[in-house]
Order: C-alpha cells, then sequence, then structure tokens
C-alpha cells in the first residue's frame, strides 16, 4: 500500500512539474502533455534499465498514467493567475516528488534483493531522473546537477532504506516528510555543495 500512494504521489507531483515548466517555455498542448508524462515516468524507465527490469513494465501503469494525464489537464485549466505562483509551488512539487519517487525506487530495488549501492542508485535515479529529461528537454540546466542540495536527499533516502533504518509503512511515511522538509530547506535557505572552479576564463 505504501508503494502505491508514493507512486500515485510522485506520479502527480512530478506530472504537474512538467506541464509547469513546458507552459513556461511556450510550448503547444501536445509538448505540455509529453513533457508533463515524460518527467513522471523518465526517472522509473532509466531505473529499470540499470536494475534489470524491462522497460516494458511501465506499460503496466496504466492507472498512473491516467492520473498523470488528468494532473496535466488540470494543470492547464488552472486560471493564469494562480499559475505566477509556480516558482514557489514549483519547486515544492518537486521536492515532493523527488521524495516519493526516491522512496518508490529505493524499495523496488530492496524487493530484488539488490545490495545498498543499486539501492541508493535506483533512489537516484528514480528520484531525479525525470526532473533531469525535464530541464534538458527544456534546455535549461538539470537542477539535480547545479542548484541548491537536491539528489544528496535522495542518496540518503535510499541509504535508509538499504541499511534497514526505515522499514515499516509508517517510517517510510515519515522519511518521506523528512526528505520533502529538507528539500524544501535548502532550496529556502540555499544551501549548495561545494563548487571546483577552474579559473579558465
Amino acid at each position: 500500500m505504501t508503494w502505491e500512494v508514493l507512486s500515485m504521489i510522485g506520479t502527480i507531483a512530478f506530472a504537474i512539474s512538467g506541464a509547469i515548466v513546458a507552459m513556461e517555455e511556450e510550448y503547444d498542448i501536445l509538448g505540455i502533455y509529453i513533457l508533463g508524462i515524460v518527467t513522471a515516468f523518465g526517472g522509473g524507465a532509466i531505473r529499470n534499465l540499470l536494475i534489470g527490469v524491462p522497460v516494458s513494465a511501465l506499460w503496466e501503469q496504466g492507472l498512473f498514467f491516467q492520473i498523470a494525464l488528468l494532473s496535466i489537464t488540470a494543470v492547464m485549466l488552472f486560471p493564469n493567475n494562480l499559475l505566477k505562483h509556480w516558482q514557489r509551488w514549483g519547486n515544492f512539487f518537486d521536492a515532493i516528488g523527488l521524495s516519493a519517487f526516491a522512496i518508490q525506487g529505493a524499495l523496488y530495488a530492496t524487493q530484488m534483493n539488490h545490495p545498498l549501492s543499486a539501492v541508493i542508485v535506483a533512489a537516484v535515479l528514480t528520484g531525479s531522473g525525470g526532473g533531469i529529461i525535464r530541464d534538458l528537454l527544456a534546455r535549461r540546466n538539470p537542477l539535480v546537477l547545479k542548484s541548491e542540495i537536491y539528489a544528496v536527499w535522495a542518496i540518503l533516502c535510499g541509504a535508509a532504506i538499504g541499511l534497514g533504518i526505515a522499514v515499516s509503512s509508517a517510517e517510510l511515511y515519515s522519511l518521506f516528510v523528512i526528505i520533502t522538509a529538507l528539500r524544501v530547506l535548502s532550496y529556502t535557505y540555499k544551501w549548495k555543495l561545494p563548487v571546483k572552479r577552474l579559473g579558465i576564463r
């Protein structure tokens, strides 16, 4: 049950995130739907490739595709004055998607009895893969590679699940809240990892 709920939360959050970015870039209606779907399911597709699950398994998630399509449609029907607040709410939806999908990816890998390293990689790719694809398609610098701390929270999430720290439903939901809160704090207070500059112009 925890898996399905987190998958649903992540799907809604990232589908909305992708749709809003597409509208910011003035994509047409088809482009909005494509970017929303790619953002919601891109991370899972990359994860499946690397941990040995057929990518075609994504097509078995009919309900989640319907949820994503409904979420994108709802966003397009929002009044423009609400969408002006996207910068604040968009980051929040992205934080929710990161947390939910990182947990989902880690659970996926643990159920396949993969080692800790694979669990962490699955968490990072599922949590941030869709966002990376979204940003690349929108010709933006991927948030995960150059901005406030992002993928580190997915790594912590994967480690917590891989080490057996978060196992029960209550622990997983608590982890979801903690990771979401950490991501919100990181973009609110602009926490960043150290940057190595070459000093070459």
